[in-house]
C-alpha cells in the first residue's frame, strides 16, 4: 500500500484532448469555429437510429376495403379467400 488511490481499469478516463491548437495566435472565435466545425462533421457521420420495422397485420393498406363483387358467383366468391 503506497497510499495511491487504486482507480481500476473501467473508471479510467482517457486524459487526452480530443483537440489540440498548435497556433499560438488563435482566437476564441477561431477555436470555437474549428470546435463547431469538427462537432457538425462527427454529428453528420454518425448512424442514424433505424426506424422499427412494420408488422404486416398492422399495415395500413389492410384497413381498406375490398372491392365489392357483382355478377354471377359473386356471393360464393365473397366467402372464398383473397
Amino acid at each position: 500500500m503506497s497510499g495511491e488511490p487504486t482507480v481500476q481499469k473501467d473508471e479510467q478516463k482517457d486524459e487526452r484532448p480530443v483537440l489540440r491548437v498548435l497556433t499560438p495566435h488563435a482566437t476564441p472565435e477561431e477555436i470555437a469555429a474549428v470546435v463547431a466545425v469538427v462537432s457538425a462533421v462527427a454529428a453528420a457521420t454518425a448512424p442514424a437510429a433505424a426506424r422499427p420495422r412494420r408488422r404486416a397485420w398492422n399495415h395500413p393498406a389492410l384497413l381498406l376495403r375490398t372491392p365489392v363483387s357483382h355478377g354471377r358467383g359473386a356471393w360464393r366468391a365473397s366467402g372464398l379467400p383473397r
